[in-house]
């Protein structure tokens, strides 16, 4: 498979389908902020009716491989997913 590259507003939209679905709300109801930090790494905020849930970089990969599954037709298992942070186009995860 080809190196793929998701874009940061790929990846927060996967992140708002994981977060609805532990909530059981609309995807459209879950907002979220991306956050890069040199001691914790790839985190993001997402929030639900006024309420801040914080995930783990952990939780964002899950949310890719749950994409890669349900709307690429990628086996998740064998893909590997690593998060970069780039300059002109901020959090973005590379995918082989």
């Amino acid at each position: 498979m080809e190196k793929l590259i998701i874009p940061e507003q790929n990846i927060i939209n996967a992140v708002c389908v994981y977060v609805s679905r532990k909530k059981r709300v609309e995807p459209e109801e879950v907002e979220v902020e991306l956050l890069y930090d040199d001691e914790t790494g790839f985190t993001a905020e997402a929030y639900v009716n006024g309420q801040k849930e914080e995930l783990s970089t952990l939780n964002l990969i899950e949310a890719l491989r749950i994409t890669l599954k349900e709307f690429l037709n990628i086996d998740p298992i064998s893909a590997g997913i690593k998060l970069k942070l780039d300059d002109e186009q901020g959090i973005i995860a590379e995918v082989q």
